[in-house]
């Protein structure tokens, strides 16, 4: 299947990124510093490598549910990934073409969770007894689109909120955010030199007031060495809770990878190198720490 700027994957796309940008201010401020430095001429010039969704391993929603929007428009599911400590699954899916982003989706395990977390995911998502994406023409871009952003269970109390985060940060994020874009991805080697290295991507970002997550380190690096990645902390946005009251959660971030050549393209000049000769996929202990960009250890420092 061939995509042209005019599908409905383009559409898709900005339905999903449009939201995103309005409610996470790092994106436009990131932007306007990357503009104001000359990095890139125009916003359209950031190559995007990847955006990631979170969802619930419960009957009719997560993983087998969510990429059937994906596979549907070309997307080609990829390498499993599985986080013990934070008890997620994860795939990624390959574009139908290069210049779309990888997806990346996690599922939380939620069988493996405490009999009282599990009960609260399930008085929320129990009621959706058939799979949404089913009754969606996926042709449709609008319908798509809202649907990304449609309240699939009622808004949480802010005590089951609390009581969810106690467990898992992931599963309050979920259920209270559903299946809002998680963060997208700024791709650093494709940016011009000297920024097209993560280390000096990371001083520009911290220098316009960029905070960035420590956890592990603030550059992750794959064992193979070959793919670094760091991320903004998640601002806090106000939110209103079933009851009523309000409190301050994570939202959303942004990530920055660079994918360095495989060992026999390393001799290239970087504008000889294409997307497959370098670093494909992802690494299970950078995502880990990545996650933990909506984390309160991490948020507290924003």
């Amino acid at each position: 299947m061939i995509f042209n700027k005019d599908v409905a994957l383009d559409g898709i796309l900005d339905a999903l990124f449009t939201p995103y940008k309005k409610s996470v201010p790092d994106v436009n401020h990131i932007v306007t510093a990357m503009l104001n430095q000359g990095i890139i001429n125009k916003e359209e010039d950031i190559l995007n490598d990847h955006i990631a969704f979170r969802t619930l391993g419960v009957p009719n929603l997560g993983i087998a549910s969510f990429e059937k929007i994906f596979l549907h428009h070309g997307y080609k599911r990829m390498e499993p990934y599985f986080f013990e400590q934070k008890k997620l699954d994860a795939f990624w899916y390959a574009p139908p073409s290069p210049e779309y982003p990888r997806i990346f989706i996690s599922e939380l395990r939620v069988k493996d969770l405490s009999k009282e977390t599990q009960a609260i995911i399930h008085k929320y998502t129990d009621a959706i007894t058939k799979d949404p994406i089913d009754f969606i023409d996926l042709d449709d871009v609008k319908a798509v689109g809202d649907f990304f952003y449609k309240p699939l269970w009622e808004l949480p109390t802010l005590e089951d909120y609390n009581a969810l985060a106690k467990e898992s940060e992931y599963a309050a994020w979920v259920i209270y955010n559903r299946y809002y874009l998680n963060h997208y991805t700024i791709s650093v080697h494709a940016l011009p030199t000297p920024y097209n290295n993560l280390n000096t991507f990371n001083t520009f970002l911290e220098n316009n007031g960029i905070v960035l997550n420590d956890s592990g380190s603030k550059i992750k690096i794959s064992a193979d060495g070959l793919l670094k990645q760091s991320s903004s902390v998640a601002k806090m946005i106000l939110a209103t809770f079933a009851d009523g009251t309000t409190k301050e959660i994570s939202g959303s971030y942004v990530e920055f990878a660079e994918r360095l050549p495989l060992p026999q393209f390393a001799h290239l000049p970087a504008e000889e190198l294409t997307t497959a000769m370098r670093r494909e996929g992802f690494e299970a202990a950078n995502a880990d720490k990545i996650f933990e960009s909506t984390y309160s250890e991490q948020t507290s420092k924003s």
